[in-house]
């Protein structure tokens, strides 16, 4: 497509589009979903399947930091929720820049052993798949297969796949290390039936 083609098309999808020229909100839901399938038929196809296909809702639990509220979790697993697969969904309580948490999963990822030489790739692949949040934005996180799939609000960011990420970014929050184990515990306790 072209560029100018492009450029029209993003103003008419985009959130919060100008009335004037805008397309009514099923023709460009459609639009939106015609734009994202090309992606979805290549290198995101094993990112298509449902994400949460074969977990089930375990623990949540709030995360604060300084005294101000980060973000709430929710783990999905299987029945032995100490093990892969997981999917954790962070649904944020304020803006984060991406390059922030990009920093402090490194550092959290350090802390728990994680290779040194390992670090900078990993930093360099988690700041193409984590945006800046701003609050009501969800991530969810989906460890499975060695690998670990990203989205941003339901739509696909991409895959980082590699088994030693994977153990360590999901180890962020559910190692018995973690640096956060009130919400490790929240997080791990299965829900009343």
């Amino acid at each position: 497509m072209s560029s100018s083609l492009n450029s029209r098309i993003v103003k008419l999808v985009a959130p919060g589009a100008p009335a004037e020229g805008a397309l009514d909100r099923p023709r460009r839901q459609c639009l939106q979903a015609l734009l994202v399938l090309p992606w979805l038929a290549g290198a995101g196809q094993a990112m298509a399947a449902a994400p949460l296909a074969g977990l089930q809702r375990w623990g949540e639990g709030r995360y604060r930091r300084y005294g101000f509220h980060l973000y709430d979790a929710v783990l999905w697993a299987s029945e032995q929720p100490a093990q892969p697969p997981w999917a954790l969904e962070l649904t944020y309580g304020r803006r984060i820049a991406g390059a922030r948490i990009v920093a402090a999963s490194l550092d959290e990822m350090a802390a728990l052993g994680a290779d040194p030489a390992a670090l900078p790739a990993w930093g360099k692949r988690l700041a193409e798949l984590l945006p800046d949040v701003n609050q009501g934005d969800r991530l969810l996180g989906v460890y499975r297969d060695g690998a670990a799939d990203f989205y941003f609000n339901a739509y696909p960011r991409g895959r980082l796949a590699d088994a030693e990420f994977a153990r360590y970014f999901f180890g962020i929050w559910l190692d018995p290390r973690t640096s956060a184990p009130e919400l490790r515990a929240a997080l791990l306790r299965r829900p009343p039936s």
